[in-house]
Formats: structure tokens, C-alpha cells, sequence
């Protein structure tokens, strides 16, 4: 019963660390993504018009 119950939360603590994992990558890729967007605003700012 013990085995079972040390599998189950070893299993749920790799799902945690890989989920973990993903969201550092994606949150990193986004940022780098917003910034480059960013910089092409800025720089291109004296051609847009409202």
C-alpha cells in the first residue's frame, strides 16, 4: 500500500517539475516576443499615424 502511495506522489512531483519547466520556457518566450515587438514600434513610430 506504502509502494503504491510513494509512486503516485513521485509521478505527481515529475508532472510538476516538467509542467514547472514549460511555463518558465514559454513565459521567457513570450517576453523575448513582446520585446522585439516592442522595438519595432518604437522604431517605427514617426511612420504610423492616427
Amino acid at each position: 500500500m506504502e509502494e503504491k502511495v510513494y509512486k503516485t506522489m513521485g509521478g505527481a512531483g515529475a508532472l510538476n517539475v516538467v509542467l514547472g519547466v514549460v511555463m518558465l520556457v514559454v513565459g521567457i518566450a513570450t517576453g523575448v516576443l513582446l520585446i522585439i515587438s516592442g522595438s519595432k514600434l518604437i522604431n517605427r513610430r514617426s511612420n504610423l499615424t492616427f
